[in-house]
């Protein structure tokens, strides 16, 4: 029964048109936080490597073998690196360096250096990083090497750098540039200059001048080893693509035989057993296409770079069996446990595991990961229980023997033990799952892997029924290109946060800004991110702030307003960001208080933090209708007084109070805040018209907005602003757009689309809705830009500006909470 459930779903997905999202920037396979977070940014699964969502590649390598011939239907083998001459995140080197203009021929290996400094890489004026602090304009860097083999493939520069740059070698110059990088980039280097190298010394010279912000300087050399080709190796045909909440399935023609594969990461946050088990699944069907039966085996490898920050890190890796599972499992020698923090990041310390029933029989080994082509022609050495190195492969062979006309199925757990997820206020904390193994459950890892696969079907179950559920909310909220939108959403949003719990036993759900600024639990996060969390776990929404409210009861921080942040991912020991958002923090917080009291349909919520809460909501009163020179979440689109958008935002947050109190039956106050906020509103409607439309700014009539923080009048039901208000507004967006979407405002064409699902949520018409929000789809559908989904794009070309992965398209949700709530 668990096979026949199973391959119903699948049959039914791709036979009879049931599908829900065939079409999206890229494509989640392996989702479970910020960390664990493997992507296809292509449309075709095998066009390239699999990668995380910062796009460093983590190989997901899929082959099947029917009678003996060979296709690959899953990634595509990565580029492996031999070091020729380390950088420092490999092994620790010293330099001759100068901050002074050196003489002529500076760059040459007879040049002599001997008045120059010696220092340690990197060169930086980051103190808590620097082996030799730089602070000055400019460095000059002399790097004399030995080599005994001159055997090259192709020669690469390994370089990471921060500003402009000229490198040399052999006094030949091999890369210039203007600019920065933020981590390591591969620059290939001429054969012309290659075949200069020489047995016995050569010489890396380098001038790099610091014109803003940090410094960096760090290099070295490596040579990009050839693949390793197999011709008789075919590539399996993609006939199909599905995506809906929890899964992603490919449907391929491999000679004589059909493969669906699907990648299910079962993030049911209805369901928290479920929902927080780190375990994934890929799931295999096959079936033969001509009437007769085939011989099949499926392999995966899957590469350890998915448990290192750098492919060059050291791992161990091991096979083992317990009761019930054979395991692969693989981590960092080094084991750095929260021992980095920032944005571009992977998670270099827990373990991976890769799992199959123990029942079926399968073979699993570990290879280098450059040595996997045609895995059915290579002799497997099975001997070896552990293997160290880098870049390695945890390979699993699944035997399915003959297989006819109707499906097979097989599938494989892969699951990551944290150990620990983040530092809060200086306590190391685990993941939620194994927060408390003495609780009934005893959760570990293994037993974690066990729990996957007893339940397998049932899990199953419960992702189709989940899946079905979102696609028809969203559905009968907005229409098929809205429903999606939030399909493609869904699991994104979820996987961009960590889920623990705090030393008191508050649950933490903690978002990270990716591709933003690395930080942890940002509350202009959390505010755009929340309908998602508010129309199917508000338990979760309380976890988004709770940290937050900590933070301010705690006495840690200070001020009369909220916080920014807690932290930058994973140390969430205080606020980072350098410039508080007084207003924008103090107003998200409120009104999502008061979003999760309607939500839960209690107050208890808001008790818990009452005196807090009145703190912000007076700030407000006092600081927030016409807010002064300061950020709001726009931040990158620079500073802004007078920001109309950002009353709207104090008004309803003060409004939001008043709803609170009024739920716990403080009726005077409610009223007091309930008549300063009309009042507010009153004015605001006078001082920010601008005759057809309502402006930017107070004090600049020929400006606009989008006006997204009025949605929270109309699903909180606080009736502040007249229905002319947003009829005006939505007449004037319509005329606005552009190809892609409605632009943020009148300064740049640039958009971000969580705001424009808002926005659209204030027409009071399907139609208009629509003609809002479908843009958005098309962005979704023909962006250029093959990452996973950035919610801050172009509305000219549907390029990416900046930002992606990020948990905010969770405020594609906007109109689904809306229609949950009854709000037309």
């Amino acid at each position: 029964m668990k096979k026949l459930f199973s391959v119903s779903l699948l049959v039914l997905t791709f036979a009879i048109g049931h599908a829900q999202v065939q079409k999206a920037p890229a494509y989640p396979l392996i989702t479970r936080n910020t960390y664990q977070s493997i992507w296809s940014f292509s449309d075709t699964l095998t066009s390239q490597p699999t990668k995380h969502w910062t796009g460093k590649e983590q190989s997901l390598l899929g082959f099947i073998n029917i009678d003996g011939d060979t296709y690959r239907f899953m990634g595509k083998s990565p580029a492996a690196y031999r070091t020729i001459l380390p950088a420092s995140d490999e092994e620790a080197y010293e330099s001759k360096y100068t901050e002074t203009q050196p003489a002529a021929g500076w760059g040459e290996l007879k040049f002599n250096d001997s008045k120059w400094q010696t220092g340690g890489a990197p060169f930086t004026d980051d103190k808590s990083q620097a082996k030799t602090v730089w602070k000055t304009r400019n460095i000059w860097v002399r790097r004399v090497f030995n080599l005994d083999n001159t055997n090259i493939n192709k020669l690469m520069l390994k370089i990471q750098h921060d500003d402009n740059i000229e490198v040399y070698l052999n006094g030949d110059r091999i890369y210039s540039k203007t600019g920065w990088t933020n981590d390591f980039i591969m620059v290939p280097v001429s054969d012309v200059v290659k075949a200069k190298l020489k047995k016995g010394n050569n010489i890396l010279a380098i001038h790099c001048a610091n014109t803003a912000g940090g410094s960096w300087l760090d290099f070295g050399l490596v040579d990009q080893e050839k693949t390793k080709t197999d011709n008789s190796v075919k590539v399996a045909v993609q006939t199909g693509l599905d995506m809906n909440a929890t899964q992603t399935a490919y449907k391929f023609r491999c000679g004589k035989a059909d493969l669906v594969v699907t990648l299910t990461s079962p993030l049911l946050i209805n369901d928290m057993e479920v929902f927080t088990r780190p375990v994934s699944y890929i799931t295999y069907h096959v079936r033969s296409n001509d009437g007769h039966p085939h011989n099949v085996k499926v392999f995966l490898g899957v590469s350890t770079d998915m448990a290192v920050n750098k492919p060059w890190q050291q791992v161990a890796a091991e096979t083992y069996v317990n009761d019930k599972m054979s395991i692969l499992k693989a981590g960092t020698i080094e084991q750095p446990i929260l021992k980095k923090k920032g944005d571009d990041l992977r998670i270099d310390w827990g373990y991976m595991h890769v799992g199959v029933p123990k029942a079926d029989n399968d073979v699993q080994y570990i290879t280098p990961a450059k040595d996997v082509t045609d895995p059915f022609a290579e002799q497997i050495l099975t001997g070896a229980d552990t293997v160290k190195g880098k870049q390695l492969s945890l390979n699993t062979i699944m035997q399915f023997g003959n297989v006819g006309s109707s499906f097979a199925q097989r599938y494989v757990e892969i699951g990551y033990d944290e150990l620990f997820a983040i530092e809060y206020f200086n306590f190391r904390l685990k993941p939620l799952w194994s927060w408390d193994a003495t609780t009934v459950l005893n959760r570990n890892m293994e037993k974690e892997l066990n729990r996957a696969s007893e339940n397998y079907a049932l899990i199953m179950g419960k992702c189709d029924q989940f899946n079905k559920m979102l696609y028809s909310d969203a559905l009968k909220a907005g229409g098929n290109k809205y429903a999606a939108l939030c399909v493609m959403a869904f699991r994104q949003s979820v996987a961009a946060h960590v889920l623990t719990k705090s030393p008191h036993g508050d649950i933490l759900f903690l978002s990270k800004e990716n591709f933003s600024n690395g930080s942890i639990n940002t509350v202009d996060v959390t505010y755009p991110s929340a309908p998602l969390y508010l129309a199917y776990a508000p338990k979760l929404m309380e976890g988004m702030l709770n940290g937050i409210f900590f933070y301010s009861e705690s006495g840690k921080w200070k001020k009369p307003f909220a916080a920014h942040d807690l932290g930058t991912y994973p140390i969430a020991n205080g606020q980072t960001y350098g410039e508080d958002m007084p207003v924008e923090e103090s107003g998200n917080m409120l009104i999502l208080t008061a979003a999760i009291c309607k939500a839960e349909g209690k107050p208890d919520y808001a008790r818990q933090h009452w005196s807090t809460l009145t703190t912000w909501a007076n700030y407000l009163v006092k600081a927030g209708f016409d807010p002064a020179n300061q950020l709001c979440t726009d931040d990158f689109a620079g500073h802004l007084a007078h920001n109309t958008n950002l009353s709207i935002k104090a008004i309803i947050g003060i409004a939001a109070y008043a709803k609170m109190a009024d739920q716990m039956k403080m009726t005077k106050v409610a009223a007091k805040y309930r008549n300063i906020a009309i009042g507010m509103a009153r004015n605001w409607v006078k001082m920010a018209d601008a005759g057809n439309h309502y402006a930017l700014v107070f004090d600049n009539k020929n400006t606009w907005s989008q006006k997204y923080n009025l949605v929270w009048d109309k699903v909180l039901g606080l009736h502040l602003f007249p229905q002319s208000v947003y009829d005006k507004e939505v007449k004037y967006y319509l005329t606005k757009q552009n190809k892609f979407g409605l632009p943020l405002d009148s300064r740049k064409t640039y958009t971000k689309s969580d705001w424009i699902l808002w926005t659209a949520t204030l027409a009071n018409n399907m139609p208009s809705f629509k003609a809002l929000s479908d843009p958005v789809y098309k962005y979704a559908t023909e962006t250029p830009t093959r990452v996973p989904l950035s919610d801050w794009h172009e509305t000219t070309n549907g390029k990416q500006v900046g930002f992606q992965a990020r948990s905010v398209v969770g405020g594609y949700f906007m109109k689904v909470l809306a229609t949950k709530w009854g709000v037309k």
